[in-house]
């Protein structure tokens, strides 16, 4: 008997899950005050970089790899190095991140699989003190 393997993708809803995670996320940066930090690296409009994160998002929960087919390799980390991202911006990031999942993703042990990595990698993307 062999068990069906479904990814994060699949578990979490797939598309429209994704698609309202990324949304709310950046509904929360540009809305929150106390995003104020995080929001003021971004471009003045989000709309790109909403697009982009739920490219990168569905590809890294398992689903179709939507950004590297766009994009090519995601290269975070070098990517990011055009905004100074320090302590108070990861932790502004990981805010609206942490709201964005707990408001879309209903299962909380998924949202805990999804938030470990997240975090993981805003602590990565820091770039300055």
């Amino acid at each position: 008997m062999s068990e069906e393997v479904i990814t994060l993708y699949q578990a979490v809803g797939g598309e429209p899950t994704i698609r309202a995670l990324s949304r709310r996320f950046y509904e929360l940066m540009d809305t929150l005050s106390e995003a104020s930090h995080v929001r003021a690296v971004h471009p003045p409009t989000l709309e790109g970089s909403e697009a982009k994160f739920y490219d990168y998002l569905t590809g890294y929960l398992g689903g179709p790899p939507l950004y590297t087919d766009k994009h090519g390799h995601p290269r975070l980390r070098s990517r990011h190095f055009v905004a100074e991202i320090g302590p108070v911006e990861r932790d502004e990031w990981l805010l609206c991140f942490r709201r964005a999942l707990e408001e879309t993703v209903p299962h909380p042990k998924l949202r805990a699989l999804i938030w470990e990595p997240i975090e993981r990698l805003a602590f990565h993307m820091q770039n300055k003190e």
